[in-house]
């Protein structure tokens, strides 16, 4: 497929699963405004190569004036890795800028939950280069099955109900924010795009984690696909649940890191 095609497949042949659900949660969420300066962080992966794509057409089609700015972090790739991911934004013209940072070098001397302390660390240091390129927003290429995925883990293994909302303000670095646009988008209708493009990415070019880290989220995946059998409307209901959260049937909560226990909300009635 030439560029052109696979530019157009996205407002054409993938309109209903990738477009339009991309330009709802921007609207529904107030994503973008007039004036915006996004770094658009592309990890290598068909998620946020997708994202960086969707970001260029709605540059071109829409009313909003915003400049983007194509962050790739390179937290110690292998060198074919990091290769591939340069070639497919060259061949995606996607004009990226790389930095690096030595995440996978500090994250192989620890032992306790290297996924989550990657993570942490990442947002910081993409925080940091998009700052340095005076952008007010980064945009990470989270979907919709990354949200219900993660609503389920924390319920699981955490003890915590949460999920992963489409917009957050920076606690550390004052002004800027982070979005996730993608946050409709199904995954298997992302693969869809990738595949019908013939286009090839990273999975997990982590050279630090082993598989039991990884594993959890395989798990919850898995599980969620067997509930499907059963109620194909599982995924959508889980993700509701993120908007309906009726506070008078629970036992607690915490609001801006205060905990408020059964007692206090009685009384408070």
């Amino acid at each position: 497929m030439n560029l052109i095609d696979i530019e157009r497949s996205i407002i054409k042949k993938h309109r209903k699963g990738i477009w339009v659900k991309f330009l709802r949660a921007i609207k529904d969420y107030n994503l973008v405004e007039d004036g915006d300066t996004i770094g658009v962080c592309i990890s290598g992966g068909k998620d946020s190569f997708l994202m960086a794509k969707c970001f260029q057409e709605l540059k071109k089609h829409s009313k909003y004036k915003f400049n983007l700015k194509f962050i790739v972090m390179n937290p110690g790739y292998k060198k074919d890795n990091l290769n591939q991911i340069i070639k497919n934004a060259k061949d995606l013209n996607i004009q990226i800028e790389v930095f690096k940072s030595n995440i996978f070098e500090y994250l192989s001397t620890k032992n306790n939950n290297p996924c989550y302390m990657c993570a942490r660390m990442r947002r910081g240091n993409l925080y940091n280069k998009a700052k340095e390129l005076e952008c007010n927003k980064i945009a990470l290429g989270h979907h919709f099955d990354d949200v219900i995925e993660t609503v389920l883990l924390n319920i699981f293994y955490n003890g915590v109900f949460g999920g992963m909302p489409p917009k957050l303000r920076s606690d550390n670095f004052e002004g800027m924010e982070l979005i996730r646009p993608m946050y409709y988008i199904k995954e298997e209708d992302i693969r869809y795009w990738a595949s019908t493009n013939e286009l090839k990415f990273l999975n997990c070019a982590c050279s630090v984690t082993s598989m039991k880290y990884s594993s959890k989220r395989k798990e919850i995946k898995e599980l969620i696909k067997e509930l499907k059998k059963e109620n194909e409307n599982i995924d959508i209901n889980i993700f509701r649940s993120l908007e309906n959260v009726n506070i008078n049937t629970l036992n607690g909560y915490i609001k801006d890191k205060n905990k408020k226990i059964f007692n206090d909300i009685y009384e408070d009635k």
